[in-house]
């Protein structure tokens, strides 16, 4: 695999030793498959970064540790892509650490390694645990910010959150359903593991709003920890059975499963009268166009990521102004005002 990059350069952008890297690139064996992979991995990053590289200027190393699905982790790789050669005045060279639902412990230890090798800041999503504010703690230790985005880790020594302000959010859905369903029709809620923050804050912003406007409306919670789409729909099937007036929809996920509902709604022989989602992924946009989805509560992805470079910076000083938190606002999405940008990754 041929590269234009000095030896340093890649072991910088892999966080391993030279010595290691010269050993994989040689060929000259006694290396670890996964230390090959990464090696390789961090070539493929530095070539998809090399059109904002520099010479001169200061450059930031950003470690992004996204615990998620993979299309909602490839659209925040893409999102940060797209921002790398506009951040100013800083060079930032970006490594992912891109898992899904991985043991609590081990997201810990990559955040640890994170602090032990050095970084210029840490982008985090994480699920709210002990053990994971303990790691952002020691992060904070070594002097290296953690900006959590789109959802929050309160508690933690985190410099700044980044991302969608998910209580008002869940009352912006409460808001639309109660629109287009202002009869007693009890909505279904679905969510993930229940370990994110940032659903917590959607589901009390939904159940606050909704008891103000729509008190006797019924609330059906459920809660799918496995991720799993056709777990999803076997559960979906399981509460219409049991229960009738179901009508509604507000999904929290913060991506997929919403196509595994709407079978369910349709294999049970249910009609949906309203559908609001979040984010804005290929399979929702689907939805949305095809008419199962009534809309999607969409912020953008690409402002959240510039906002948490700036942050970095600030925490740095190499840019005035004390670190803060951003909260994005909530798009309401219809097939009728789509992003252009939702469109062009069609």
């Amino acid at each position: 695999m041929g590269h234009p990059y000095p030896i340093r350069e890649i072991a910088r952008q892999a966080g391993l030793s030279e010595a290691t890297v010269d050993r994989v690139l040689n060929r000259r064996g006694g290396v670890r498959q996964s230390t090959v992979d990464e090696v390789y991995r961090a070539i493929a990053e530095l070539n998809r970064q090399r059109s904002q590289m520099r010479l001169t200027g200061r450059t930031f190393f950003l470690d992004v540790v996204v615990d998620a699905p993979a299309r909602f982790s490839s659209a925040v790789r893409a999102a940060l892509e797209s921002q790398l050669p506009v951040v100013r005045p800083a060079t930032f060279r970006a490594r992912f650490h891109l898992v899904d639902a991985p043991p609590v412990a081990e997201l810990a230890r990559t955040l640890d390694g994170i602090a032990q090798r050095g970084s210029q800041g840490v982008v985090l999503k994480a699920p709210d645990h002990p053990l994971v504010a303990a790691a952002v703690e020691r992060l904070a230790d070594a002097g290296i910010p953690v900006v959590t985005l789109v959802t929050d880790l309160p508690t933690s020594r985190r410099t700044a959150y980044v991302g969608l302000d998910n209580r008002a959010a869940g009352a912006t859905a409460a808001y639309l359903l109660d629109q287009w369903v202002p009869d007693a029709g009890a909505v279904l809620v679905t969510r993930g593991s229940g370990s994110f923050r940032g659903e917590d804050d959607r589901e009390m912003g939904f159940r606050a709003t909704t008891r103000q406007l729509r008190p006797c409306r019924r609330q059906v919670d459920l809660v799918d920890v496995t991720g799993d789409d056709e777990v999803l729909h076997g559960l979906v099937r399981e509460a219409l059975a049991a229960d009738p007036d179901l009508c509604a929809v507000y999904s929290m996920y913060a991506s997929g499963g919403n196509a595994a509902t709407v079978a369910a709604f349709a294999d049970a022989g249910r009609d949906c009268r309203a559908f609001v989602a979040h984010d804005l992924d290929a399979e929702n946009l689907a939805l949305l166009q095809d008419g199962r989805l009534s809309a999607v509560l969409h912020h953008d992805l690409a402002l959240d990521l510039r906002r948490a470079c700036h942050v970095v910076m600030q925490a740095h000083s190499a840019l005035p102004g004390a670190p803060r938190s951003w909260h994005s606002g909530v798009q309401v999405v219809t097939p009728y005002n789509l992003p252009a940008e939702a469109l062009s990754r069609a």
